[in-house]
């Protein structure tokens, strides 16, 4: 007897790295950045949205010396051979647009953009490789009143989303100071052909200050470091008078904005782009206290590093100061957004250098904020309010209903299932649904309608098994004239609301 053949079935599964997200998740996003876009549109940026997909050598994604892409992209040869990939970030498409357009477009070019973005890497907890940006930019200007406004931008849309005062700062840095300390300790410039790359040393020390410490750092800029596991991370190698230096430029964050200046100014020395920095930081200082924003909201913090080697100018990091526990530990949140000036970017297409400035908002880590401090949830008015079916002979009575409410603004469905009572409350549950309409033949009969407010009767509702036991318990329901259904609705769900 010959074997039976087995069937082969497709496992259902999406790619390492990705999630799929469900209305509870979906909403509460959609609510935050709703939240954001008011905030940016008030301000004055207009939307923007581009191609998940673009040329590779426009993301500047690639390796000379190779015939495929770098690592970091998710990327495919198009039908005309050329390489194509999904964006991993919103600022590339950004510098793309400009120098394709800018001729039609205003100057300077004010934009936002919101949407996913795609990375090419080994996936880990809390670290996925689609997940949303929400960045907002200004292309064309070198005013620093532009690099003000990020701050205040910023400082916005966190009390947007409900994060008060001395639950949020802006901390605010500048590429220029950094460069000037250096050139006033002399370090040679790095040179990635040979490998001397002191600079990017010290910077990457510096970038290790939370994690490390103070006594970390310096070994970092000394001889190396051996970590627990017994690592070693060779150093840069600098003097002890150098390090002192280095460490007195990092550790010169205070409340007073100016003071941290004429600090800054003095560990410059004679450097002419030290002192630029320290200029621009001081007329940034300035145009904030314009627009009440205080030390409070906004400090200038030399250890913020975020990729300097990108930016040349001021750079900026949003973080979280409210306390969580992570893994038995309490510790500030964190940073939960980041940007800075970048003047070189839109060169790369035009050959001349394109000022911007501009930042990013990261939805996910936001996102998870909002929920630890319960400032953001699903509302009930997102969820519809379910309509069930006690007797099928008036399907079309049900369907009239429906109708009704969503003509009245309420989202409303009809329970399409074919269960009885019983399942479809617990349908009604499981949709969060606010509100559940119940009639039955003889409430059509004396032109009533009962509304079930889910709301405060979720947890009665477990309980109930039919309809007569639901009736004789009553729980946070009324019953209202058939010709008032969505008048009456429409009250109930803003009581909730209230």
């Amino acid at each position: 007897m010959a074997k039976k053949k087995k069937s082969f079935r497709t496992k259902p599964r999406i790619p390492r790295g990705m999630q799929d997200h469900f209305a509870e998740a979906v909403l509460a996003r959609r609510q935050m950045m709703g939240a954001i876009q008011d905030v940016y549109q008030r301000f004055g940026f207009d939307p923007l949205e581009t191609p998940a997909l673009e040329y590779v050598d426009v993301l500047g994604k690639f390796l000379p010396e190779s015939d495929t892409p770098a690592g970091g992209v998710f990327s495919l040869r198009d039908d005309d051979e050329q390489w194509i990939a999904l964006r991993y970030d919103l600022t590339a498409p950004l510098s793309r647009v400009y120098a394709q357009y800018h001729q039609g477009l205003p100057t300077p070019f004010r934009r936002y953009q919101m949407g996913p973005v795609y990375r090419q890497e080994k996936p880990g907890p809390g670290r996925f490789r689609e997940f949303y940006q929400c960045d907002f930019d200004t292309v064309g200007t070198s005013s620093v009143a532009a690099d003000a406004e990020v701050c205040a931008v910023l400082a916005e849309c966190f009390e947007a989303l409900g994060i008060g005062r001395g639950n949020y700062v802006v901390r605010v840095n500048n590429r220029k100071v950094l460069n000037g300390v250096l050139d006033a300790l002399e370090l040679p410039q790095d040179d990635f052909n040979s490998g001397q790359l002191t600079r990017l040393t010290v910077l990457r020390a510096i970038d290790k200050l939370d994690r490390l410490g103070a006594q970390g750092v310096r070994q970092l800029l000394a001889d190396g470091r051996k970590d627990e596991s017994g690592d070693f991370t060779a150093g840069a190698k600098l003097s002890p008078d150098q390090i002192d230096i280095v460490m007195a430029y990092v550790e010169t964050s205070d409340g007073d904005r100016q003071a941290v200046c004429q600090r800054l100014q003095e560990l410059v020395g004679n450097s002419a782009v030290g002192a630029e920095g320290v200029t621009e930081m001081r007329q940034i200082d300035d145009l904030l206290q314009a627009m009440d924003l205080g030390s409070d909201r906004v400090l200038f913090d030399p250890s913020v590093v975020r990729g300097l080697a990108y930016y040349t100018g001021p750079v900026f990091e949003a973080e979280l100061t409210f306390e969580v526990e992570d893994e038995g530990e309490v510790r500030p949140f964190g940073s939960v957004a980041g940007g800075g000036r970048y003047d070189d970017l839109v060169k790369r297409f035009t050959g001349t250098e394109v000022p911007a400035t501009g930042a990013s908002i990261g939805v996910d880590r936001l996102l998870a904020a909002l929920k630890e401090l319960g400032k953001i949830g699903q509302s009930l008015q997102h969820k519809p309010v379910v309509v069930t079916v006690m007797d099928r002979d008036h399907l079309t009575d049900y369907q009239t209903m429906v109708g009704e409410l969503r003509r009245a603004g309420i989202a409303a469905e009809l329970y399409l299932g074919t269960s009885g009572f019983r399942a479809q409350m617990k349908y009604a549950d499981k949709r969060q649904a606010p509100i559940a309409i119940i009639a039955g033949s003889d409430e059509f009969e004396r032109q009533e309608v009962t509304l079930k407010d889910l709301a405060l009767g979720q947890e009665m509702s477990k309980e109930i098994t039919d309809r007569e036991e639901w009736t004789s318990a009553r729980p946070a329901q009324v019953t209202v004239k058939r010709a008032t259904l969505a008048e009456a609705v429409g009250k109930m769900l803003a009581e909730q609301a209230g």
